[in-house]
């Protein structure tokens, strides 16, 4: 991808899970909720968002708290501007950020690195600046995977390979399904030898209920489902699961680049 002007592509359908489609504010809070509910992410409305998720409805409030997720926001923005849709919410851009579509391969890379240089600009030393600024024109896409394995340990969020575990989006094969969790079968990223690898694959169990919530009830042996610091967000469709696994074993690769 070269460093000229952006060039704007055809946008891909909107995003559609192995449900069908969903409301792109929804979908984010989906995967927003948990690291909130943490304190990891946004402020604190995790019982906000909790209650948008269960009666399956968005509006101009949901949007003002999903606008203070300040580490995705400027995310879902450089992919929406990138590829000419106007409202960074908008489904087709939320799922590129989480799990990943051909948006991402239109952000050209010199626009993606001066968004990083204007975000982090005297919040990182000097060295660790040129090297985020540098790791689009080697390949970064404006993923998940990328926030998690190249900037977030370097900006002060969580730390240690269980941390970046939890907190890259996984995925894995439903094995048992009970009123409030799934287990399933998932490799989780562990470090080897100095370097972010996939260990072998194991059992875990994901939530899908808060309190008297419960989500996902379509979900049954054999799906493959999405989640995020252990709670289940999406049932994902083939053609997703491919995406996910892509763009985290490139942003991983990536990562070991630096690591």
């Amino acid at each position: 991808m070269s460093g000229g002007s952006l060039q704007v592509r055809p946008p891909v359908p909107a995003a559609a899970g192995a449900g069908g489609v969903l409301d792109g504010m929804l979908l984010f809070a989906r995967f927003a909720f948990m690291p909130n509910h943490l304190g990891y992410c946004g402020d604190d409305f995790n019982a906000t968002l909790l209650a948008y998720l269960r009666e399956g409805a968005s509006d101009q409030g949901l949007r003002r708290h999903l606008n203070a997720f300040s580490g995705a926001l400027p995310y879902l923005q450089v992919i929406a501007e990138s590829n000419g849709i106007a409202d960074p919410f908008d489904a087709r851009v939320v799922e590129a950020y989480w799990i990943g579509n051909d948006l991402l391969e239109a952000v050209d890379w010199a626009f993606h690195a001066r968004r990083l240089h204007e975000r982090f600009k005297g919040r990182v030393r000097p060295a660790t600046m040129e090297l985020l600024v540098g790791k689009p024109r080697a390949g970064a896409r404006a993923h998940h995977a990328f926030h998690v394995f190249d900037v977030s340990f370097r900006t002060g969020l969580p730390q240690g390979d269980a941390a970046l575990d939890l907190c890259r989006i996984g995925w894995g094969t439903v094995n048992a399904v009970e009123p409030g969790a799934f287990t399933v079968t998932h490799r989780p990223i562990v470090v080897r030898q100095g370097r972010l690898s996939f260990g072998e694959p194991q059992p875990e169990r994901v939530l899908r209920a808060m309190g008297k919530d419960q989500f996902l009830d379509e979900v049954s042996v054999g799906d493959v489902i999405a989640f995020h610091w252990r709670w289940a967000c999406l049932a994902l469709a083939p053609a997703q699961v491919a995406s996910l696994e892509r763009y985290t074993r490139g942003m991983l690769a990536l990562a070991n680049q630096t690591f």
